[in-house]
């Protein structure tokens, strides 16, 4: 303990010992014109996960704040620098050799917290695009689900509709973000016949609102001969929803439900605290114990104490206890949307129970990021009042308690069953062929059904992977933090 406590003092010593008595504009010796520019570079130096693999990230790459301020004022702008700053970004490197494909920088923080709070701008369409079959250059969309008490859930459009167009304009790989992210737009519609697509001459005319989006989307309890199925739909481990979320799980007990398939396929991710909640909601039995570890830098791994990184098992949560079925196996079923914190749960349970996960390879998320705000100390208090940037950096990687945690190349499922647009069927139907699949397999009743490559046209994107952050995986600033890692 008192080598920790030694470690500790030494690190402020040498943090706070960086800055120099230049004549510049406030007592940390930074200069006005590049106060943003500082706030990221020493941001990601104390934070980044990859900062000992960027050498302008070195903690002795500068003697002083005077060095530092003549690289900075060097820099293009706040954007550049931080592209700049990251390992192998996705901006300059091209998959698979990238390796940071998710850090973000913002110059409103607004967004980032409302968007964390399950609160967009949105027409309440989630879509996915694909390739038109021969063609690497037009494109077309799939409804995969409304947002109920959105515009969209008023409109003549549903799951499995088919977009071609917006006002009139046909989509390609280059128009589709200024068509979709328009405020109002039209859908021009199609008939699917074994990935032909049709223009119907049908429209559907669309206006973005501000929209909360409950994760829970569906929860239900199937009887199918002697088994009572839970099943639930759950798009975003979106903290302010837990309750939702521990309610769907109590009903679920109190109808007896006794196996449960966990629809991920269109869930990005979000809270890994939320995710620890679902994790012990799906057992029980594990309370106390191990359900993921993270892995941060050397830097902030040497300054605080290996228990903050820990998430176990719980049995409450803030609102009161948590409803646990104990279950030994439990039914996932994925697509290439599913990332970040759902992937952890697929990864952290593995090492306790059966996991039977359906449908496609997931996104490969195995990092996740902490919301950095220009403060003394990175946090939300006392945060700049010049402006309004702010980062959400990877910072830690995850493994589970057997010390797995490289699938940043996808958890592939037990059973390849991709969805097939021209057999979709509507989300919490037992006939959907997904849910179909795993109560078969619940029942040992199972018509296996098999992927049609040959028919399935090639993913491009998905509404979701169109805004920043809702694929990421993040935890709050510990509880602590700032007391030992302060700012330079």
């Amino acid at each position: 303990m008192k080598n920790s406590y030694k470690a500790l003092i030494l690190f402020i010593v040498v943090a706070f010992s960086f800055q120099s008595c230049d004549d510049k504009d406030d007592s940390l010796g930074v200069a006005t014109e590049v106060e943003i520019d500082d706030f990221i570079w020493k941001g990601l130096n104390l934070y980044y996960l990859w900062q000992e693999d960027v050498p302008d990230l070195a903690d002795d790459r500068f003697a002083n704040q005077s060095e530092l301020n003549d690289f900075l004022a060097a820099s293009q702008g706040p954007e550049t620098l931080f592209q700049n700053l990251l390992y192998k970004p996705v901006s300059q490197f091209p998959v698979p050799q990238a390796v940071d494909r998710f850090s973000v920088l913002v110059d409103d923080y607004t967004y980032l917290e409302n968007l964390f709070q399950g609160v967009s701008t949105h027409n309440g369409v989630e879509f996915g695009l694909r390739y038109k079959e021969g063609s690497t250059t037009y494109i077309y969309g799939w409804v995969k689900y409304i947002i109920p008490g959105s515009d969209a859930a008023n409109k003549e459009i549903q799951r499995g509709d088919i977009f071609y167009a917006v006002n009139g304009t046909p989509l390609t790989v280059n128009n589709y973000q200024g068509l979709l992210n328009s405020q109002s737009y039209t859908l021009n519609l199609a008939e699917y016949d074994e990935g032909a697509i049709t223009p119907n001459g049908q429209s559907v005319s669309l206006t973005k609102t501000e929209l909360t989006e409950n994760p829970v989307l569906l929860s239900d309890v199937i009887e199918t001969g002697s088994h009572k199925v839970a099943y639930l739909m759950y798009n975003g481990f979106t903290a302010n929803f837990d309750q939702q979320l521990n309610a769907a799980f109590g009903t679920f007990l109190a109808e007896g439900a006794t196996d449960l398939v966990l629809d991920l396929r269109y869930n990005g991710g979000g809270s890994v605290q939320t995710a620890t909640y679902l994790a012990s909601m799906i057992t029980g039995q594990f309370t106390g114990q191990l359900f993921a570890k993270q892995q941060w830098n050397s830097k902030v791994e040497a300054a605080i104490d290996a228990s903050r990184f820990i998430n176990n098992f719980t049995n409450t949560m803030a609102s009161g206890g948590i409803n646990s079925m104990n279950l030994s196996r439990v039914y996932i079923l994925t697509a290439p949307g599913t990332a970040s914190a759902s992937e952890l749960i697929i990864n952290g349970l593995k090492s306790y129970i059966n996991v039977i996960q359906i449908g496609d390879i997931t996104t490969g998320k195995n990092v996740g990021s902490i919301t950095l705000y220009d403060s003394p100390d990175f946090s939300r208090d006392n945060r700049s009042r010049r402006h309004k940037y702010a980062m959400q950096p990877l910072v830690f990687k995850t493994i589970n308690k057997d010390g797995f945690g490289e699938y940043q190349d996808g958890l592939p499922p037990t059973i390849l069953l991709k969805e097939d647009i021209g057999n979709l069927s509507q989300l919490g139907n037992p006939a959907e062929p997904l849910l179909s699949t795993a109560i078969g397999l619940i029942t040992n009743n199972a018509r296996m059904l098999k992927s049609s490559p040959q028919k399935a046209t090639k993913d491009f994107k998905d509404s979701k992977s169109m805004k920043h952050f809702v694929t990421d995986m993040y935890v709050e600033i510990p509880e602590g933090f700032s007391d030992v890692l302060k700012r330079f």
